[in-house]
């Protein structure tokens, strides 16, 4: 009989969290032998060594899969830059040594597009991450996300460690943040939508509409992690996106939640606010030379999905 093997999932109730715990209590694929603990803030501060320590001697994993992160928007960056960076750094720190110490197999880390260089070209790929400073304005942050990639390598080198990362592009799906005012763009755009509906008021998009972005459901990147938990071994990360022909404009994925929403009052795309980057392509290839089979779900599929769950849980989502 094999060896039970346990993964330990930091942040596993968040957007991310609440997709892998989906998918693995329906994969077809999943071991007899493999458990899933999914951790919450309420199950310990990451931030403090000993707390981390009683978590490891509590679950023993055999794999972790590390979400946790201090994280916030804009001007929360802005803001507090030493925050940011410290409070990551420990909670990066404390896990990925706990997994050393442990003699943990897999340790699989995400990190994120807004760390990459501010000024750089695109498509951007994973060997592009410390090829110049982040933007200023969330730089403590970036700068302690991208000692997770170097400390990735250090581990493998001097430890043997089996440590990679995921970086992801932007992730939409059920369990998000749908709040108007601090939420991603999709999440909030469904929120916005239901108000207007509701109120019998417009649906006001801010900005132009033509920026494009890589939006990715969350089902696919679940998927996807545990494949790379499985199967990808090298301590170099690996961007998880769809297409770069599969990009759309905040004015597609806009309508497409009018047509999921049933919507059926006026769209106004307000031009007087920014549109902010106009676009800032990934590129997947590495992805698709090792997985080149992998079927997306389509955004206008994914947007139903995310309408539907919103408007089903609306009372007591995050929003």
């Amino acid at each position: 009989m094999s060896s039970p093997v346990t993964v330990l999932v930091t942040g596993g109730s968040g957007l991310v969290g609440s997709a892998l715990q989906s998918f693995v209590s329906a994969d077809p694929s999943r071991p007899p032998n493999e458990s899933w603990v999914f951790l919450s803030s309420a199950d310990g501060d990451l931030r403090v060594r000993s707390a981390v320590d009683s978590i490891f001697e509590r679950h023993k994993p055999t794999m972790v899969i590390h979400l946790a992160a201090k994280v916030g928007g804009l001007f929360a960056n802005m803001k507090e830059k030493v925050e940011f960076y410290r409070e990551n750094i420990m909670i990066n720190d404390n896990v990925m040594e706990c997994c050393r110490v442990n003699k943990v197999e897999k340790l699989v880390s995400y990190l994120s597009t807004c760390i990459f260089p501010d000024k750089t070209t695109y498509p951007i790929d994973e060997t592009m991450l410390h090829a110049g400073p982040p933007h200023p304005s969330n730089e403590g942050y970036a700068y302690a996300k991208r000692m997770v990639d170097t400390m990735n390598r250090a581990y493998n080198a001097e430890y043997g460690c089996n440590f990679t990362s995921i970086i992801p592009t932007n992730i939409y799906g059920p369990s998000d943040n749908f709040s108007v005012e601090n939420g991603h763009v999709i999440p909030g755009l469904i929120h916005k939508c239901y108000i207007a509906k509701r109120d019998g008021t417009p649906f006001t998009v801010w900005g132009s509409g033509r920026p494009l972005r890589q939006f990715m459901y969350s089902g696919d990147l679940a998927e996807l992690t545990v494949w790379v938990m499985r199967s990808y071994d090298s301590p170099e990360p690996i961007i998880i996106s769809v297409d770069e022909e599969d990009e759309v404009s905040i004015k597609d994925v806009a309508l497409a939640v009018v047509k999921a929403m049933k919507f059926e009052g006026e769209v106004v795309f307000d031009d007087s606010k920014s549109d902010g980057q106009f676009k800032k392509t990934a590129s997947n290839k590495k992805l698709r030379g090792l997985k080149p089979g992998h079927e997306f779900i389509g955004i206008e599929e994914g947007i139903q999905r995310a309408v539907d769950w919103f408007v089903e849980n609306y009372e007591t989502c995050r929003k």
